[in-house]
């Protein structure tokens, strides 16, 4: 795959996560806590891509060994459990426009490990490129509207960035050796197993599936059954945009796919605007452009080898 094609993943797992929000936002009004969805989209997702891999004949590929499961299992506990279980708990507990703005601080602290952790150099451009994405998105959240700081809230939040920051530098070093499709399938299994210990499936609320769910926002008094919800969360929501992402990643690098990651604020205000009704100011549009510029910048000035492993 080119560059411009891992780019494009990178955009289409932005747009899908973005889209997921609403989605989601629908199911856990239903009724179902942020932690039990958690759990539903890593187990959908892990059994989707295991039946994936089953039909294409290509279920040996998992195999891995002791020095690589030193790097998937933390892959799965933080680019996956840690970045959804702590996005959940830090918008409930904080504004979602001030979750979002700390969530994605993890562009920094990937460029502040490569620079002081990993001794490699950064360019000015993209520290310049970052500065502005990160203005265009305080400008999209407005944060200084119905500021409510948590201390719980606050430190799910920067845990949420670090361990996107994680996510984004294991993906790159495991993929040098392993392909999107396993890499993603043991993210899922990882996952799956902690929360088959701490949320046993036998207490799980099964009548959510057959609930019928309310569209809120511009779809407000339609319905549909909380199957068809969560089978989308599940695989458009969780699987096509972790796939999608994790491939950009082996492609390029975790600066830039971090840095491409800042469009989901942008997006998801965009779809809140459609579906849900909320307001879209000229404010928001400037950030949102000026996102774009920033995301332009950075982008520009990373090298195509970029080694973030």
């Amino acid at each position: 795959m080119n560059r411009r094609g891992a780019y494009l993943l990178l955009i289409l797992g932005a747009l899908c996560f973005s889209f997921n929000g609403i989605v989601s936002k629908w199911v856990m009004e239903a009724g179902l806590t942020p932690w039990r969805l958690t759990q539903v989209r890593s187990t959908g997702g892990f059994i989707a891509m295991l039946c994936w891999l089953l039909a294409r004949g290509r279920i040996s590929e998992l195999k891995t060994n002791a020095r690589e499961i030193k790097m998937l299992i933390p892959f799965g506990l933080f680019g996956i459990a840690s970045v959804q279980t702590f996005y959940f708990l830090s918008i409930l507990k904080l504004h979602v426009s001030i979750a979002l703005i700390i969530e994605f601080t993890a562009p920094f602290w990937i460029a502040l490990y490569l620079r002081f952790i990993r001794k490699e150099k950064v360019s000015n451009t993209v520290w310049i490129g970052l500065a502005f994405a990160f203005v265009g998105l305080i400008l999209v959240a407005q944060v200084w509207q119905g500021l409510t700081l948590n201390g719980v809230g606050v430190i799910a939040a920067f845990v949420d960035a670090f361990s996107l920051a994680i996510y984004f530098l294991l993906a790159r070093a495991l993929g040098y050796n392993r392909n999107g499709e396993t890499l993603t399938t043991w993210g899922f299994a990882v996952t799956t197993l902690l929360y088959l210990i701490i949320q046993p499936i036998w207490n799980f609320p099964w009548h959510i599936f057959t609930q019928s769910m309310n569209l809120n926002g511009h779809f407000s008094g339609h319905h549909l059954p909380g199957w068809v919800l969560i089978l989308w969360v599940c695989i458009m929501g969780t699987l096509v945009p972790y796939l999608s992402v994790i491939i950009g990643i082996t492609r390029l690098s975790a600066t830039t796919a971090s840095v491409v990651g800042m469009l989901e604020p942008v997006l998801a205000g965009i779809f809140g605007w459609i579906l849900l009704r909320e307001t879209f100011t000229t404010i928001q549009l400037i950030g949102a452009a000026i996102v774009l510029v920033g995301i332009y910048i950075a982008n520009e000035r990373i090298p195509e080898g970029d080694s973030n492993g």
